[in-house]
């Protein structure tokens, strides 16, 4: 964890804003407009912001490795524990 920090809060405005705390901007690299994507649980129990720089990367190192991926999906289920 020690990767991880809690920056603070931020108070969810009238118009659905939320202002992200100064030092989490300047440490994350976020700038006035850029894109971020709101990903979170369907059961509402966490809520997170991703940067559209890191999901494209994200995405891109997923579709390079879609064979490696489609091989470990193809285990025969004989050697999968039960």
């Amino acid at each position: 964890m020690k990767d991880k920090k809690l920056y603070g809060t931020a108070t969810v405005g009238t118009k659905g804003q939320v202002v992200i705390p100064a030092d989490a901007r300047e440490i994350l690299g976020i700038e006035t407009g850029d894109r971020l994507y709101v990903v979170g649980s369907k059961e509402g129990k966490w809520i997170g912001l991703i940067q559209e720089e890191q999901l494209r990367s994200i995405i891109e190192q997923l579709s390079d490795n879609i064979e490696l991926y489609k091989g470990v999906l193809d285990i025969p289920k004989a050697n999968k524990k039960e």
